[in-house]
């Protein structure tokens, strides 16, 4: 099902808009604020998303896999809020790269506030949609070329744009304890995205889990 992101913006903000806001920006700009690749000859940025390279044409984001050859998933092309997350990252966000600190929701600014909303829509998703069934969310994370961890029952880090990575950590189930889960957020991802945005990165991030054919 794809998700409506209107429910994510606080001012309710249609996709129009970021398309908008998306022709009136200046891609050199863009792209030396934040170090995504530009080619001018084709009119397309070169955005990574969930393990994957995507051609995102300007000044009308059309999204398209770099490889042609590539029949899989991807996340870039199938949703309008994968689309807006590209936009907000070229109108306003910047390059930065992470200290190697991991932070959890509640320490990301306003966190605390919309937590409640963030733990069932995709903490809890991610742990009882995977914490019974640890084989198949490892093979789907290889799949996608995520970089498995030591932490938790199962674990993994992975790219959801250019520079900015996301840990998915799971704690089995049993007989007496509910499955569990954490998502972590590199310490960068403040610089460009609001704490209303990360939910978002967890639905892509988990949809794309489900539709990768695992």
């Amino acid at each position: 099902m794809e998700i409506d992101y209107r429910k994510d913006s606080k001012e309710g903000i249609p996709f129009e808009h970021y398309l908008e806001e998306f022709a009136r920006l200046d891609p050199a700009e863009a792209s030396g604020r934040t170090g995504i690749p530009y080619n001018p000859n084709t009119r397309e940025f070169s955005v990574r998303m969930m393990q994957k390279e995507f051609l995102v044409s300007w000044p009308d984001c059309g999204v398209k896999k770099a490889d042609p050859g590539d029949t899989g998933y991807g996340a870039a092309e199938d949703t309008i809020a994968a689309k807006i997350m590209i936009i907000r990252l070229l109108t306003r966000g910047v390059q930065a790269m992470s200290t190697g600190k991991f932070l959890t929701y509640r320490e990301i600014p306003w966190g605390e506030v919309y937590f409640r909303q963030f733990n069932g829509r995709c903490i809890m998703r991610l742990a009882f949609s995977y914490g019974s069934r640890l084989d198949v969310f490892r093979a789907a994370m290889e799949k996608l070329g995520a970089k498995k961890l030591d932490l938790g029952d199962a674990s993994y880090e992975f790219e959801f744009l250019n520079g900015y990575f996301v840990r998915f950590i799971l704690w089995a189930g049993d007989e007496e304890f509910s499955p569990s889960a954490q998502i972590l957020f590199s310490d960068n991802f403040p610089l460009s995205f609001q704490a209303e945005d990360l939910a978002v990165v967890g639905d892509i991030s988990i949809g794309t889990l489900k539709k990768a054919g695992v």
